[in-house]
């Protein structure tokens, strides 16, 4: 079982960044595969970027590529998820996930999610 409860979110106006994090609890914790989703009103989840338990492989949305990026410490149990140059369209809930193998963007295979934290991003 995992446990995980993000946290950063916030107002900032377009252009600027915001890091989210992602604390989690389990004792198999580096096995996990991880991954940030978001969801806007009115549409659907969508994966942003996936890490794998190693954090030597990568893997992002092209909506974020180059702005956004994913990165983890199994020693604090932690992920976060670094956003730059952000745009309105950003705006969502974004969602920690976890399950346990390798890293992937399809949503459907993550096991453990967090509550969310809200991103706003102002014109």
């Amino acid at each position: 079982q995992v446990q995980l409860v993000e946290s950063g979110g916030g107002l900032v106006q377009a252009g600027g960044s915001l890091r989210l994090s992602c604390a989690a609890s389990g004792q198999t914790w580096n096995i996990y595969g991880m991954g940030w989703a978001r969801q806007a009103p009115g549409k659907e989840r969508e994966s942003v970027a996936a890490i794998s338990s190693s954090g030597n492989y990568t893997y992002y949305a092209d909506s974020v590529k180059g702005r956004f990026t994913i990165s983890r410490d199994n020693a604090k149990k932690m992920v976060f998820l670094e956003m730059s140059s952000l745009k309105p369209e950003d705006t969502a809930v974004y969602y920690c996930a976890a399950r346990r193998g390798g890293a992937t963007m399809t949503i459907s295979l993550y096991n453990y999610w967090g509550q969310g934290t809200q991103v706003t991003v102002s014109s």
